[in-house]
């Protein structure tokens, strides 16, 4: 394995591009840019001047987890965009802890957006996509031309219950030793294949490439002492105030973020008369367990 240095002196290393050949349903090449010297993989799909659609994924996940969203998506004429977050699947995987901050990743998501979506975008976020692209969407609303969710939250210091809990102690604990295992545990709406747990795994192939999906749960503010909270504070202002249309789409039997849904459609006013959805079966990773109909649910919604 080899590790690497950028100008800046960030210490990182790169997932092998053959961890990622031959991946089932996920025919789609990555593109990359440069934030502070490190590469960032993403997916740009779809013509170039259609309405771009940006779907931000989570922790330890990468954009692997949109496979089922994105054809439906494609087909009703959308350009879909999918970064994978630094630190996970084919982007650049520092490995000094100190690195993975949430204002870091906010900032990061920034540069994404300001490097290829010049329109305001339709945003699709999840757990980590929800914390980063929720944040932005607060206090940059301009670029938002209207956002749907899952599975996510914006906490501001305050528990967001055992579920989480849990998981942050187990994270820790494990090291994620297995994601793909994790993830054929944690979709309960269909059973994965040993080929997409696989696919799941590609990215970490050793503790140096886990850093930052070890470190991500340990950021999340549920404590007063936590980074980033008055941050979150100022942007749930600017979510009271977002009144473009705001959409809901969950899996209630998530044990970790189950029951979020509920705050954003009383907070945020354009979540108002909008055609919110709960889907069963299905857990924490919904594009896995309803990849399909959240795509058409979004799709129809947007036509609309």
């Amino acid at each position: 394995m080899t590790h690497h240095t950028t100008p800046d002196g960030i210490a990182y290393v790169r997932t092998p591009n053959e961890r990622f050949v031959g991946l089932d349903d996920f025919p789609y090449e990555p593109k990359y840019g440069s934030v502070d010297g490190l590469r960032m993989a993403y997916i740009d799909e779809g013509p170039e001047d259609a309405h771009p659609v940006v779907l931000l994924h989570g922790e330890p996940s990468w954009s692997y987890l949109y496979r089922r969203m994105i054809p439906t998506l494609l087909d009703a004429g959308y350009r879909v965009l999918a970064p994978d977050l630094i630190g996970f699947g084919r982007s650049d995987k520092p490995t000094d802890p100190g690195y993975y901050t949430y204002a870091q990743h906010v900032a990061n998501i920034e540069f994404f957006l300001d490097a290829n979506v010049h329109d305001p975008c339709t945003l699709f976020a999840q757990d980590w996509g929800g914390l980063t692209g929720l944040r932005l969407v607060g206090l940059q609303p301009e670029r938002f031309a209207r956002v749907a969710i899952g599975n996510t939250g914006l906490p501001v210091g305050e528990s967001i219950g055992p579920g989480f809990d849990f998981w942050l102690a187990y994270s820790q604990e494990s090291q994620l030793d297995d994601i793909g295992a994790l993830f054929g545990r944690a979709v309960t709406g269909r059973e994965l294949t040993d080929h997409e747990k696989a696919a799941y795994d590609a990215p970490f192939p050793t503790a140096d490439h886990k850093v930052g999906a070890v470190v991500f749960p340990t950021l999340v503010p549920i404590t007063p002492e936590h980074d980033g909270i008055d941050e979150n504070l100022q942007a749930w202002q600017g979510l009271e105030m977002f009144d473009r249309p705001f959409l809901t789409l969950w899996c209630p039997e998530d044990p970790v973020l189950g029951q979020l849904h509920h705050e954003f459609i009383e907070r945020v006013p354009g979540a108002e008369d909008q055609p919110h959805q709960e889907f069963t079966p299905g857990g924490h990773f919904l594009q896995d367990d309803q990849g399909e109909a959240i795509a058409a649910a979004m799709v129809d919604w947007m036509a609309n």
